[in-house]
């Protein structure tokens, strides 16, 4: 197996880290994707750039829209339900007690001539950049396991906190999953690190003990907990102060817990806030599709794809595949096939994974990637629906090996 991290290298350690659904630059995202809904709701062609910025009580809320005119009181609503939805009833951040700003402006015309179609033009891309997808067997979703076991910790204290099956845990909170490697194939977690927020008066043994529980069983089997002296629980001993009261949160600043945790490449866009005219988001998210099956099809173990646009400009600038050595195809049939059977461009793209819908802030937090489709069309990205048609083409076995894929459900 090729491993992409260290050339020539089977066996190492590799760490991604998650950040909870109270994180201050989360409950950014999280209320930027939720404008966004809303908008969409309304006009399913809506546009909308939407950035926040929260700090102690305090919310700005800030960027471009067209298409579907909320007033700021709607605005200011959505802010404080999913405050409130997320857990902050504090002092320092509460719910009730936030001041929110809220400073929107139309698209500028310069960027919607761009994007909207004409009589001689298709629909153009939002802006110019590049995007990445990636896949691989190291789970059941096909997501490198650091950030799917680094999120899943994340969900089970979150759900725990939710329910009150854990007493004292506040929103905000971090994890960091490092696994060990043996011959490409992860065994292992050689050091695990959560720092949750939690009431005053806990200490950090009893914050500790809270947490470990939760940690166990976001792991595949017990085998795999690290050394107690490499569970780092609440590191610095306090952590009462937390949320945007203890700091800034901006929207768009967790680019890599978004993804793949820093298995594979990046294109520096962040995805919430933004309409599926913008490719920052839209392509990304056909990228992971287009990786996704083409791994599940048992063409590859492992697959990046690489989309680049120019902003007003339809068709993709360049569509790169990459199997890392992993292929059971020659990647340049694989990347003609892929290029001339899915529709590229931006309308494209949404049209065939149907992203003109409000189901945008249910991916602001635990990644946008490696989740189940659901029946409102949340997450269809990961929809397995292309592989018979890759296996048609390239006669592959539909088998996933034993042993990595198995691993980790």
């Amino acid at each position: 197996m090729s491993n992409r991290f260290s050339t020539g290298r089977s066996n190492y350690i590799f760490t991604s880290e998650s950040v909870a659904e109270g994180h201050p630059d989360k409950v950014c995202d999280q209320i930027s994707d939720a404008v966004v809904d809303a908008m969409l709701e309304l006009n399913p062609v809506a546009r909308a750039a939407v950035e926040c910025l929260a700090t102690t009580n305090t919310i700005v809320i800030a960027g471009e829209t067209r298409g579907a005119d909320l007033t700021k009181a709607q605005i200011e609503t959505i802010a404080r339900d999913k405050v409130r939805e997320i857990g902050y009833l504090q002092e320092g951040f509460h719910a009730d007690n936030l001041d929110v700003y809220v400073h929107l402006h139309s698209q500028s015309a310069d960027i919607a001539m761009g994007v909207d179609s004409g009589d001689n033009k298709d629909e153009g891309a939002g802006d110019q950049g590049i995007m990445f997808g990636f896949a691989c067997r190291e789970t059941q979703s096909l997501m490198p396991a650091p950030i799917h076991l680094s999120h899943r910790i994340l969900q089970n204290l979150a759900r725990a906190r939710h329910s009150n099956a854990a007493k004292g845990l506040g929103p905000d909170a971090k994890s960091q999953v490092s696994l060990y490697y043996e011959n490409g194939v992860p065994k292992r977690a050689t050091s695990i690190v959560v720092s949750t927020q939690h009431a005053e008066g806990l200490s950090q043994k009893q914050v500790r003990d809270i947490v470990r529980p939760y940690v166990l069983a976001a792991l595949p089997d017990p085998s795999w907990m690290c050394e107690e002296n490499e569970l780092y629980v609440n590191p610095t001993g306090n952590f009462v102060i937390g949320g945007p009261d203890g700091d800034c949160g901006l929207t768009g600043r967790k680019i890599i817990v978004d993804t793949y945790g820093g298995a594979a490449p990046h294109g520096g866009g962040a995805f919430s806030g933004k309409d599926p005219t913008k490719v920052d988001r839209s392509a990304a998210y056909m990228a992971r599709y287009l990786a996704k099956n083409v791994v599940a099809a048992g063409l590859a173990d492992r697959c990046t794809i690489q989309l680049s646009y120019a902003i007003g400009v339809s068709k993709p600038i360049s569509f790169y595949v990459s199997t890392e050595g992993t292929g059971t195809v020659d990647e340049a049939k694989l990347e003609k096939f892929l290029f001339e059977k899915v529709d590229l461009t931006p309308r494209g793209i949404r049209e065939h994974l149907q992203l003109n819908r409000p189901i945008y802030a249910r991916t602001a937090a635990y990644g946008h990637f490696g989740r189940e489709p659901d029946a409102t069309g949340g997450f269809s990205w990961e929809k397995m629906d292309l592989v018979g048609m890759l296996q048609d083409q390239f006669k592959a076995d539909t088998k996933l090996p034993d042993g990595l894929i198995a691993a980790i459900a």
